[in-house]
């Protein structure tokens, strides 16, 4: 084992420390020093002396045999879009630049409370609104396997920053496959959690100081090893005590290994066409799982593709317009009265779900429901589904443009895998799979029922060893 435990995953960094190798203000001192040294401008705002107040306090409460939860002393980012207490919140926006809230996201207290050392935040796309992380704050995100590729949007910061090592773990979102993607484009482990398990409230946007926030965003953690995520899903679905939370979650224990599994392949839409890199990275984790005893079968999915994208954006349109000021939404309104009948552009269908009734709005939570319900049928004869994460490995930065095998898509087919899951509320786990031959990463999505994340972890680690990632080391 290498010296420098920066290099290794959380997990082995918190045995580490509950070893006494290593003491918490060192491993944190690790982390800083290649922060200082990186390139990729992951990490915006620094908290270095609290973080070393909070390592110090973690060391001497295992010098006591005390442990403050299953984080104590693990170093670690969160992404700027989360509200931290005295420390620097902008979601990338400049209005905020000097914004310091008062008060931690539910979800930043929830990993304090488990003993985090929270180091500082990682960039984001301005108010999270965006597949390439860039803002006029911090600038660009840069892609540590490759300078000139995307980090994706908006968890870029996050993603960049666990794949060249400057934090043990990150604390992202999602709300339409903004942390998957930037998983998948990175080459680490990340999970959008069965939603409503970790609360949003803190995240921006919506504004500083909102209690709700929108029905289709979900905290999640990024890291480098499917335990390490197990590790922050149980800090992050274990409630602070200013929650006052009189119940607890336990999720259930996966009851199946690897040869046991009924998985299904959703290999290829033709409404979201994948690369042929990103279709061989399919198949290799079909031949592992069929070679470790999976019962594999391909399938065309639970849900028609074209359906499910049309009822996403609806719902999507529709819950970012809670902050929109009175004027712009008035403008909007006339805008979509002016539109003819027979208008079929993306603009028209835009404006049309940005300014659609309540009745309408009901209309389409009651669609979800039904695609709820039918996937919950489908999970009954399989017990997870593999797709693709994305449909190519990281595009140019600041590309607006998506070409698969020389044929041009649209930008935003980026996350149409990733969306089938976004409105309904599903634990989608992405993998890192393998390289290309220019030693781009390549992730597949792995997706199971309500509540049955710890069953997609469990299954990410049998899956690991049994893929041979090739390729380049990122760089920091």
């Amino acid at each position: 084992m290498t010296t420098d435990l920066s290099l290794h995953p959380a997990h082995v960094q918190l045995r580490a420390l509950d070893r006494r190798e290593i003491s918490s203000r060192e491993l944190l001192d690790l982390h800083l020093a290649r922060i200082d040294d990186s390139t990729v401008n992951a990490v915006v705002t620094r908290d270095d002396d609290a973080a070393r107040d909070a390592a110090r306090a973690a060391d001497e409460r295992r010098t006591r045999g005390q442990n403050a939860g299953v984080l104590d002393g693990l170093p670690l980012t969160i992404k700027d879009s989360f509200e931290t207490a005295g420390l620097r919140t902008t979601s990338g926006a400049e209005d905020l630049k000097d914004y310091v809230p008062e008060q931690d996201a539910d979800a930043v207290a929830r990993l304090r409370h488990q003993g985090a050392v929270i180091m500082g935040k990682t960039n984001t796309a301005t108010y999270c609104q965006d597949l390439h992380t860039d803002n006029a704050l911090f600038g660009p995100t840069l892609n540590p396997h490759d300078l000139t590729r995307t980090v994706g949007g908006s968890s870029g910061g996050p993603a960049a920053a666990v794949a060249a090592h400057l934090t043990s773990a990150d604390l992202g979102s999602d709300l339409a496959g903004s942390l998957r993607l930037p998983a998948h484009y990175c080459g680490v482990y990340g999970l959008r959690p069965t939603h409503g398990l970790v609360p949003a409230r803190g995240h921006i946007p919506r504004p500083p100081g909102w209690l709700t926030s929108s029905d289709m965003s979900t905290p999640g953690p990024l890291a480098r090893h499917p335990r390490d995520l197990e590790l922050l899903l149980a800090a992050l679905t274990t409630p602070s005590p200013s929650e006052n939370t009189p119940w607890s979650v336990e999720l259930p224990t996966p009851s199946k290994s690897i040869n046991q599994l009924r998985v299904a392949v959703w290999a290829e839409d033709p409404s979201c066409p994948i690369d042929r890199t990103t279709i061989q990275a399919l198949a290799a984790v079909e031949q592992a799982l069929s070679e470790a005893g999976a019962v594999v079968r391909h399938t065309v999915g639970p849900v028609p593709f074209d359906d499910s994208a049309r009822l996403f954006e609806q719902l999507l349109h529709a819950t970012a317009t809670a902050t929109t000021g009175d004027e712009a939404a008035a403008e909007e309104l006339a805008a979509a009265r002016a539109l003819r009948d027979d208008d079929t552009s993306p603009r028209a269908a835009f404006l049309r779900h940005r300014t659609q009734t309540h009745r309408s709005w009901l209309r389409a939570d009651e669609a979800r429901a039904r695609l709820r319900q039918t996937w919950q049928q489908f999970f009954t004869e399989y017990d997870v589904l593999v797709t693709a994460a994305a449909p190519t490995p990281a595009i140019p930065a600041g590309s607006r443009t998506l070409v698969v095998d020389g044929h041009e898509r649209s930008f935003f087919d980026q996350t149409g895998w990733a969306n089938l899951t976004s409105h309904i509320g599903l634990p989608s786990l992405v993998v890192p799979v393998t390289t290309t031959a220019e030693g781009l990463p390549i992730g597949v999505q792995i997706i199971g029922p309500t509540y049955a994340d710890r069953a997609l972890l469990a299954l990410a680690k049998e899956l690991g060893p049994l893929l041979r990632v090739v390729g380049s080391s990122p760089l920091t």
